[in-house]
């Protein structure tokens, strides 16, 4: 298919709440304004998602404002053990109260209370995440400190409409290959991120009240150092005038058409811990994933819930760029995941 690609700056929404130009950009060139948005206010949802680590630990770091619900979160993973540690604060009707910024570039995200203070702060090309949880796991508190610099030239972000809703929209960024300085602790536990890469996944939009979703994200060095990664994903609104897939190269994005992540069935449902194996059907992506740890998050309140697993795990296959170079992956760090929300 033609991908519509957006080159320049405007309004994301028009005066009745409508995208005005769906499609694909590499940077964030269209303006995010919440009073734009002609939907009910209770059915926006803002948030910001930070992922860094490696195939044996990582971190995840989630500050959400769902209107009618929030969340400020921590979860630890410990891939080597199989274990995950996840701190969660609730927020009942934030209604946009945490005034999580209008770009992804710059403004600061945070929230605070006893038991979990959570700070983002974008400035001048510098992610710097503080978190505090005095009682994380076992008594034990948790301190993040990490700064994400390397933002690279090109990303992916999407402009998508939904056709059964024209005042529902996703805009969202994903910004890959992040590299990181600094550090975690739990209790006297000393987690280094020094030099690990991290993505941040940069979210706004009024959803519709079903949606499953798939994501795959991957970032990591190649053995002659240079950044590679990818961003695939599909399942939701109408995404007739690009893909959100894209590969990364040396902080260049090389477009992909659509692509399935062949999840394994088993008795007829999704085998999450058996081989995936991804497709493109412009030939262009060839890849097994084998899992190593599912990070299910399941919650069922009455008309609500989420049916997630988020899978991570490594990468072995090919890719092929723009020019027609082939890169190899051999076990790649990375996730893939399909979540469905009733939101």
């Amino acid at each position: 298919m033609s991908q519509h690609e957006i080159k320049e700056i405007h309004d994301l929404l028009d005066e009745h709440g409508h995208v005005i130009e769906a499609g694909y950009a590499r940077k964030l060139l269209l303006n995010y304004d919440r009073s734009m948005v002609k939907a009910p206010k209770w059915r926006i949802k803002e948030w910001d998602y930070y992922f860094i680590g490696n195939q044996k630990y990582g971190i995840a770091l989630t500050l959400a404002d769902n209107s009618y619900m929030g969340l400020a979160g921590v979860t630890f993973f410990d891939f080597e053990n199989k274990k995950k540690v996840n701190y969660a604060k609730f927020l009942l009707f934030p209604m946009g109260k945490l005034n999580l910024p209008t770009k992804s570039h710059t403004g600061v995200s945070e929230y605070h209370s006893k038991k979990i203070n959570l700070c983002f702060k974008v400035d001048n090309q510098i992610h710097h995440l503080t978190v505090e949880v005095p009682n994380f796991k076992d008594g034990k508190p948790l301190y993040v400190d990490v700064k994400l610099t390397d933002v690279p030239e090109e990303t992916i972000v999407m402009a998508t409409p939904f056709k059964e809703n024209k005042k529902a929209f996703y805009y969202n960024q994903k910004i890959n290959n992040l590299v990181a300085k600094g550090q975690f602790a739990i209790g006297d536990e000393v987690y280094d991120l020094t030099d690990n890469l991290g993505v941040f996944d940069w979210g706004r939009g009024v959803w519709t009240y079903d949606n499953t979703w798939y994501w795959s994200s991957l970032s990591t060095r190649l053995p002659d150092g240079k950044m590679f990664g990818f961003n695939l994903g599909y399942g939701f609104g109408d995404t007739s005038a690009a893909t959100e897939n894209i590969l990364f190269y040396n902080g260049k994005g090389h477009k992909l058409d659509h692509v399935d992540f062949g999840i394994p069935k088993k008795n007829g449902k999704d085998d999450f811990m058996s081989p995936w194996h991804f497709t493109s059907n412009d030939k262009r992506l060839e890849l097994t994933f084998t899992p190593i740890f599912d990070n299910i998050q399941k919650t069922n309140l009455l008309i609500l819930g989420q049916d997630g697993h988020q899978v991570f795990g490594l990468f072995n296959g090919k890719a092929v760029l723009d020019d027609g170079t082939v890169i190899e992956l051999k076990d790649a760090f990375g996730f893939a995941e399909k979540i469905r929300n009733r939101w």
